[in-house]
């Protein structure tokens, strides 16, 4: 189990340019940043026990975090 946070400039890294830019240019990408952030951000709370939970429940935010980040990555790879 890995308590590193796997923020989406970390994740892309070739792709950091885009998320930057769809950032700002589509409240839909956006929304689903935030989204992803936040999920993350509660994974790695959980992971390293500053916000302890069982284990189904933390399996279902690492569920819900890799759909976001399917997500993202379509459409960060989506022509332009």
């Amino acid at each position: 189990m890995s308590n590193t946070p796997h923020e989406l400039h970390e994740e892309f890294p070739e792709l950091a340019e885009r998320i930057t830019a769809l950032k700002t240019s589509d409240a839909h990408f956006a929304k689903l940043a935030e989204e992803y952030h936040e999920m993350n951000r509660a994974v790695h709370r959980a992971e390293s026990n500053v916000e302890p939970m069982n284990t189904l429940a933390e399996s279902e935010l690492r569920k819900k975090r890799a759909a976001l980040k399917d997500e993202i990555y379509k459409m960060l790879t989506a022509p332009a």
